[in-house]
């Protein structure tokens, strides 16, 4: 018989120094001339750890006790902090997360773009720190995670049934999610009726691994003038099943604006190739930010499949800076690149005299098409497609060659044929948003020899994670 591998006793660090803030919401600290990664500290902490990981030239770890804490440890305000996988800096005061945010920006684009910058503007905080978000999903699982405190209070048959979040790099286990704060009401309320309608009257919940179970997923999007939707998928279709439970929803919560339902029979839980059906209401919501045509709102069409920025108050900080910082006196022809919904290439064309949208997206091209109608703007056009072979001469012709071109694109950053053509294109002004810093420095990078970086901005959309945004603007040297 083959020899069983030797146990070995975890490596604890006691009194462990933590220094300052790292990637993906962990600390650092050094321990015998290595890097430690810690989860669990904030940077102030004098911290007992356990290595749970050790590489040639840095270890992980987790903090197991608090020895000293710092003077920038706050309470975390969500009982579910330590457990979920989001809202990672709870513990941490705000100031010093924005602190850290605005250092992540500068050491990607000076370290790993090699950038020359101006001095870097403050972070803009974000004006709502809870209940920020407009749009949440939630998972039904039959694989429910269970923490110490509740493993040790289990009778011999718990109810593993949980309706939240995926515990971290577990697909196979949600954690059961009470309240959450970053949606504001009715969000909690809505999921907690969801849960106690499958428990009373017997419902299955997904299971993961063996892809059976009928409640499958619960999409919830809100807007700041109170409409909301609400989404369930379901993994197989129970008519009398979900027209008792869609009716009860419906009789719970009469405001509702739209209740829409799908069957999902996929091994994954996306949305985005599925028939959407409406059993109330729209089958879409409407969003309304300022800054319209002659002073009235700006409205937006949201469906279950449409990408939106989740934060809206701070959507609004970031397109009017995006929109002073293209410098438009209404003389200008703009591109705007991945422009998603249109939502920034509208708030452009109230001083713009063109805006061209291109996103590789139909259905988000169908979107913004239809949200410049609902606004009655008509100096904007929608190209979709791959922007590597749109953005062609014909193109150019029919939309004129740009002043200015605003990109926002997804984490990936863009493609190096898009930058290389910016460059041939050549426009006086390049504004760059990004919720990337590290592949915006990379595209930075490539644009560097015939720009200059002018404003860095960088905008905190995601409070108590290590997410940011950063806006920079690039001028023809």
């Amino acid at each position: 018989m083959p020899r069983r591998a030797k146990r070995t006793e975890p490596l604890i660090i006691p009194d462990l120094a933590i220094t300052s803030a790292g990637a993906e919401g962990k600390s650092i600290a050094r321990h015998d001339g290595m890097v430690v990664f810690v989860t669990g500290a904030v940077p102030g902490d004098v911290a007992d750890v356990q290595v749970v990981k050790k590489k040639s030239n840095f270890m992980e770890a987790v903090a197991t006790r608090i020895v000293s804490p710092s003077p920038d440890r706050v309470q975390p305000f969500c009982d579910h902090f330590g457990t979920c996988g989001g809202c990672k800096w709870q513990h941490l005061d705000y100031a010093k997360q924005t602190q850290y945010k605005q250092q992540q920006v500068v050491d990607n684009l000076q370290r790993l773009g090699g950038l020359t910058l101006p001095e870097v503007t403050p972070i803009l905080p974000s004006s709502g720190l809870t209940h920020y978000r407009n749009k949440l999903e939630f998972t039904f699982s039959n694989s429910r995670w269970f923490t110490r405190e509740e493993i040790g209070t289990l009778g011999d048959d718990p109810d593993r049934n949980a309706l939240g979040f995926h515990i971290p790099r577990r697909f196979d286990r949600v954690l059961d999610i009470h309240t959450c704060h970053l949606q504001p009401e009715p969000s909690n309320s809505i999921r907690n009726f969801f849960r106690e309608h499958a428990r009373t009257h017997g419902l299955t919940f997904y299971d993961q691994r063996e892809h059976v179970g009928f409640l499958r997923t619960l999409l919830i999007r809100t807007t700041t003038t109170g409409e909301c939707m609400v989404l369930l998928a379901v993994g197989h279709e129970d008519v009398d099943a979900r027209e008792r439970l869609l009716g009860a929803l419906l009789e719970r919560f009469p405001q509702l604006t739209s209740v829409l339902w799908t069957v999902n029979p996929k091994k994954n839980d996306t949305i985005y190739d599925l028939d959407i059906h409406v059993f109330h209401g729209r089958d879409h919501i409407i969003e309304e930010l300022p800054d319209g045509p002659g002073g009235r709102p700006l409205k937006f069409r949201i469906g279950p499949k449409t990408f939106f920025q989740t934060n809206p108050q701070q959507t609004i900080a970031m397109y009017r800076l995006t929109r002073d910082l293209a410098g438009l006196t209404g003389e200008e022809n703009v591109y705007d690149l991945y422009c998603g919904a249109g939502s920034i290439t509208l708030y452009l064309a109230a001083k713009a005299k063109h805006v061209a949208g291109v996103e590789l997206v139909p259905e988000s091209v169908a979107d913004a098409r239809v949200n410049a109608d609902l606004n009655g703007i008509t100096n904007v056009s929608f190209t979709s497609g791959d922007m590597k072979k749109v953005m062609d001469a014909a193109f150019v012709q029919r939309n004129g060659r740009p002043d200015v071109v605003v990109t926002d694109p997804p984490r990936a950053g863009m493609d190096e044929p898009v930058v290389r053509h910016l460059l041939e294109l050549a426009p006086p002004r390049i504004v760059y948003v990004s919720c990337n810093p590290a592949t915006q420095a990379r595209d930075l990078a490539i644009l560097n020899d015939r720009y200059a970086i002018d404003f860095v901005q960088p905008v905190d959309m995601f409070p108590h994670t290590y997410h940011v945004e950063n806006v920079v603007r690039l001028v023809k040297r």
